[in-house]
């Protein structure tokens, strides 16, 4: 279980809004659990139903803290250091919002395509909002570029993008992701370790039945 008032770091929370828990979600889940617990930061998944059964991957992550809790009942008495991360909001998020803000919430599903508004639940609880620019990110990365934008103190436009980039199915067949990413070293999106694979694999679905 999280412990809330933990100082060290920053948390990064992602209230999970759905009743189930996709493959390719749990994916995301644990990359972003193994990326800060290497930063030295928290990763709460909030608001799991307990009938709800973690998959291996995901039992087994390094700096994953699970609660049934939700947000509001966890920082209760934090609620001014929570900051939303929302299409919506009016500005984008900025290093100095590190100083300010301690806890950075995330709507569940924010990998939707077209986007469904999915944090309009989170935004009606009240809290700060803050944009990470116009185009709709995975949810691993809209954590990893907060992280970077407030713990390495980057700008969000300075962080290289690869927008929309395609993904070779097979010789003849390739897949456009209607993401945003983070463009390694490698000059490639970064993605969970299994998710091209896993792409691969439900193409004959289609994306649209993948998210």
């Amino acid at each position: 279980m999280a412990d809330p008032n933990r100082s060290s770091g920053k948390a990064f929370v992602v209230e999970h809004l759905d009743p189930e828990l996709e493959e390719w979600s749990s994916l995301e889940y644990a990359t972003i659990a193994a990326e800060c617990h290497a930063a030295g930061s928290q990763f709460l998944l909030s608001s799991v139903p307990p009938s709800l059964k973690l998959p291996v991957n995901l039992q087994q992550a390094k700096g994953l803290n699970v609660e049934t809790r939700g947000i509001e009942e966890i920082y209760a008495d934090k609620k001014d250091k929570v900051c939303l991360l929302d299409p919506a909001a009016s500005k984008d998020l900025s290093p100095e919002d590190g100083d300010t803000f301690d806890i950075f919430l995330f709507g569940g599903i924010l990998g939707d395509d077209p986007p469904r508004d999915r944090t309009s639940e989170l935004r009606k609880k009240g809290y700060q909002g803050r944009r990470l620019g116009p185009v709709q990110m995975t949810t691993d990365t809209a954590v990893r570029v907060t992280r970077m934008v407030v713990q390495d103190r980057m700008p969000v436009e300075k962080i290289p993008y690869l927008d929309h980039p395609e993904l070779k199915i097979n010789k003849h067949e390739s897949t456009q992701m209607p993401f945003r990413y983070v463009m390694g070293e490698d000059g490639r999106p970064i993605m969970p370790e299994g998710m091209v694979e896993l792409i691969v694999r439900d193409s004959e679905k289609g994306l649209g039945d993948l998210l």
